[in-house]
């Protein structure tokens, strides 16, 4: 069973890595003021109900489940919010030649907004930047849809008139298959997978640790609360993520 390390341990796990993987999850940007899902304060932990603003098939449905999510999605603090510090620790990583890939969980784009290249930022889960009609598939900047919304309470495609939702993965929709395969990839290339912000509870994603473990690689888990594969990690850090990823960095960095 692993244990609880300090940054100095884990950063000596990592400093003679020179092809890292990082899995992030919704913990990642609770310091840039979104709130995760599954945490002690979490979207879902608070209302339960919420939940089912994310089923596909009720959303096809239910036009006033659509209304709801189109007025959810317009104040949505993840179309405001800025990168925080963990953000840019990832940068700097990817910067110095380190990284394979960023796989995330997140829909919220700021890995990217950090300076991430976007070609080495998998977005298992989609964005929440695009709106993609789910008949004809045609894809508009969020923001254009959403300024219709003082007319229209569900605004339709204005290619085919189709439902429009977030290009997100909902409830009851499957990955992208091309892009779970690039995940998977920069997991099996990896030689260590660092796991930041996620529960590691949502499959396939949390499966890449078996992957990685497969393949040899370290796994290392960056999360306030325990996950299933604590027990499977070479180390485990506890620590705020926006203050310890930054000295994380630093070190290993520091041994290059």
């Amino acid at each position: 069973m692993a244990t609880t390390a300090d940054v100095a341990e884990v950063g000596a796990l990592l400093a003679g890595c020179d092809r890292v993987t990082v899995l992030t999850g919704a913990g990642i940007s609770t310091g840039s003021g979104i709130p995760d899902f599954r945490g002690p304060r979490g979207v879902w932990t608070t209302n339960p109900g919420a939940a089912a603003l994310y089923d596909i098939d009720v959303y096809r449905c239910d036009v006033d489940v659509r209304r709801q999510v189109w007025q959810v999605r317009r104040t949505s603090p993840a179309l405001r919010a800025e990168p925080n510090a963990a953000h840019r620790a990832v940068t700097e990583l990817d910067r110095a030649g380190r990284l394979c890939a960023v796989v995330t969980q997140n829909i919220d784009g700021l890995h990217q907004k950090a300076g991430m290249d976007p070609a080495r930022v998998i977005e298992v889960h989609g964005t929440i930047h695009w709106v993609v009609c789910l008949s004809c598939g045609l894809r508009t900047p969020t923001p254009q849809v959403l300024e219709r919304l003082d007319e229209e309470s569900d605004p339709r495609c204005v290619r085919c008139g189709g439902i429009q939702k977030s290009d997100t993965v909902s409830f009851g929709q499957r990955l992208d298959p091309d892009v779970l395969e690039a995940a998977v990839a920069a997991v099996e290339e990896c030689e260590a997978l660092v796991a930041v912000g996620t529960s590691l509870t949502v499959h396939p994603v949390a499966a890449l640790c078996d992957v990685a473990l497969r393949a040899g690689a370290r796994l290392l888990i960056v999360n306030a609360e325990p996950t299933p594969y604590d027990d499977a990690a070479h180390a485990l850090l506890r620590e705020p993520i926006e203050e310890v990823l930054p000295r994380l960095t630093r070190v290993i960095l520091a041994g290059d």
